[in-house]
């Protein structure tokens, strides 16, 4: 490296300046044998010395190596301060992190996606925003050999090189820069300083969501090292900055051996805390009070308002539309005595004949949620919906499913009924625990036995799936409303229960319906031409409803109040009264569902407290679900649910034959005697 001393010490002098701290505690850490990230913003150096920052940017494979020296000299200095202290010592294992937050290299040139990556881009020092979608078996590789010229007994380090697979070449010639050129051919190596570290490849993939119409999604293999291996998860988002470079592709036979591009990680960032990208102006959040301070009277025309935004090309189904929303909004998760989490995201399916509308909801759920993913049962790639492991370039890594994908947001599933083996074994821990365990043997169940026990010791972990499911399937043949739902869909009960809303779609070939959805279809290129303008008070546009949803979401807590305690409770008692030995478990579930239901309902009406209206709309809401009903008289087909046109009267009466019902109608007797 030429003049490398001089720029090792000026760094050490820029680490002692500005990240003291850090080497404090590094110095004083009890495990010499660790390696320890040392954290450097890039814009600090820029305002310190930009030289050395544009040799960084410019040169990161050779500058890189200089701050590690450097971080190594200026512990040296900073130690003897610190000598008294019983643990401290001087490390060799410190790596210099460079976090590129905040500076001039988050421009597009050097902070690209991942599918504008070029030949130009090799050498600098680059970052790349994706979502990890791959993660391999975390292995120990050796870094450097260090040789001994037997001529001038200069010593030096060789490094393996990526291109070949971590290979490390057998030096051609002297390396020394004393004033007599040594070139000497002829070396010894020095066994005793055998160096090893931790390697891990993952593949990160860009996020679908900003790319154009008809792009697909690109992806490229990372490499983490040392204390960065096992930071992230499949399903995790990630900013990575690094050295892009290449590797020639496994020797398979008949197949051309190509140069790969590959990302040698320095710094990875998980972004998953931060997973909205939709900006809310102080404008818009006034525009939400000021719609509900006009509908204070009458609250639930106003919702009703915010409903028909939801898929505005279909006609009706008032009864999917408010479950689709309540299902986006969710409730509060909740976290009892033991640290148990009970998880706030609901699950809907939709269960309909064709033509019923099912994947439009789907399509349009998709675009509402600032993350999401749409897939079959079959799933979109050979991982499925949860995981599994798969063979890539000779080396076993997990390959994150649609579920895992999707975490902390929603996976909306089409052919819900279509899932393969291993998925419907792990679906019920992903959907109700939030979770899936890699270490079950059904995620490898087409593999040999002797890959089993070796791929689990090696890919063990616990993948989160912090996702909302929205499924829909066709019944099996003719919907037969004599049976059950599972024999309908040929979806398991403990499957079935999961699930906190499920809707029944049936097509009765109704000839008024059919009417009156056929002039709305033909009325809808005439509302096209007048659709510019915001009013929000009959249909909400589509980037206000998002806005409102995500607002909602993130700022809303609804608490439950008394009367909504006792209305959910009578009603829990009622089910379970009424419910057989084997339905009894069903209800358990059912409380949660109906707390967080009137959680997301409280949250639609952007309330912070659970009300009675909550309560009841949300019994209304699992009511939809049963194919026989407690409370209702008739359970209704929800294809044909339609808006009502008072629906703050139609609720009233909906409140008092429920309330009646539940035999707690004497405790309000304010409402008794309104409505007598």
């Amino acid at each position: 490296m030429d003049n490398s001393y001089g720029k090792a010490k000026e760094l050490a002098s820029f680490l002692i300046k500005h990240y003291t701290e850090q080497l404090h505690s590094i110095i004083l850490s009890p495990d010499p044998r660790l390696h320890y990230p040392l954290l450097v913003d890039f814009a600090e150096l820029l305002d310190d010395n930009p030289t050395l920052a544009h040799l960084l940017f410019s040169h990161p494979a050779e500058y890189l190596l200089v701050f590690d020296e450097a971080a190594i000299w200026a512990q040296k200095v900073i130690f003897k301060d610190l000598k008294q202290w019983d643990n401290a010592s001087v490390k060799d294992y410190v790596h210099v992190r460079i976090n590129v937050s905040g500076s001039p290299l988050e421009c597009p040139e050097t902070f690209p996606s991942i599918g504008r990556v070029r030949v130009k881009h090799r050498g600098i020092l680059l970052t790349l925003k994706g979502t990890v979608i791959r993660s391999g078996a975390i292995k120990m590789i050796e870094g450097e050999k260090i040789y001994e010229c037997r001529n001038c007994k200069h010593r030096f380090k060789v490094y393996p090189e990526v291109e070949t697979r971590n290979v490390i070449p057998k030096p051609t010639i002297c390396p020394s820069q004393s004033s007599k050129f040594c070139e000497s051919t002829r070396f010894n190596l020095i066994e005793d300083n055998k160096i090893c570290h931790d390697y891990q490849e993952i593949k990160i993939q860009e996020n679908a969501q900003v790319l154009g119409v008809g792009a697909i999604p690109r992806s490229i293999p990372v490499i983490l090292k040392d204390d960065l291996v096992d930071t992230v998860k499949a399903g995790d988002d990630v900013i990575v900055t690094g050295v892009l470079t290449a590797k020639w592709s496994p020797d398979v036979k008949d197949v051309r051996c190509d140069l790969d591009p590959v990302l040698v990680a320095n710094y990875v960032r998980r972004m998953n805390e931060v997973k909205s990208g939709i900006d809310i102006p102080d404008d818009v959040i006034m525009k939400f009070k000021q719609f509900w301070l006009d509908f204070e009277n009458a609250p639930l025309k106003g919702r009703n308002a915010i409903l028909r935004g939801i898929c505005p090309q279909v006609f009706g189904l008032f009864t999917v539309k408010l479950a689709v929303a309540l299902t986006l909004i969710g409730g509060v998760q909740h976290v009892d005595a033991s640290g148990t989490k009970v998880r706030g995201e609901s699950h809907l399916l939709l269960v309909g004949d064709p033509g019923t509308g099912k994947s439009q909801f789907l399509k349009f759920a998709a675009k509402l949620s600032n993350r999401s993913v749409i897939t079959t049962g079959l799933g979109s790639t050979s991982a499925g919906l949860t995981v599994t492991a798969v063979k890539d370039g000779g080396e076993w890594m997990l390959e994150a499913g649609a579920l895992v994908l999707a975490d902390g947001g929603l996976c909306c599933i089409d052919e819900f009924d279509s899932m393969r083996g291993h998925d419907r074994a792990t679906i019920h821990e992903a959907m109700e625990q939030q979770t899936i365990s890699v270490a079950k043997e059904n995620i490898f169940e087409a593999l040999p036995r002797s890959d089993i026990i070796r791929l689990q010791a090696g890919l063990v972990t616990t993948l989160s799936t912090r996702t909302v499911v929205f499924g829909a399937t066709n019944p099996k043949g003719q919907y037969d409303p004599d049976e059950s739902l599972s024999v309908n869909t040929t979806l398991s009960g403990p499957l079935l229960s999961r699930f906190d809303i499920v809707l029944v779609l049936l097509d009765k070939k109704n000839p008024e319906w059919d009417a009156v959805v056929s002039s709305h279809i033909l009325a809808e290129g005439e509302k096209e031409n007048d659709n510019c303008n915001e009013d929000l008070t009959s249909t909400w546009p589509f980037p206000m409803l998002r806005r409102y949803i995500h607002f909602v979401k993130r700022n809303v807590r609804p608490v439950l109040s008394k009367e909504a305690e006792n209305v959910i409770s009578r009603y829990f008692q009622l089910q379970r009264r009424s419910a057989t030995q084997n339905a009894a478990r069903t209800t358990v579930r059912m409380l949660e569902s109906l707390i967080r239901l009137a959680q997301a309902h409280a949250r639609l009406m952007f309330r912070n407290e659970v009300t009675r209206l909550d309560a009841i709309t949300a019994i209304l809401c699992i009511e939809s679900s049963m194919t026989t009903s407690a409370i209702v008289d008739s359970v209704g087909n929800a294809l044909h649910s339609n808006f009502a046109e008072n629906p703050d009267e139609e609720y009233a009466k909906q409140e008092m034959l429920i309330l009646q019902k539940l035999c707690i109608i004497d405790e309000f007797p304010a409402l008794k005697s309104n409505h007598q």
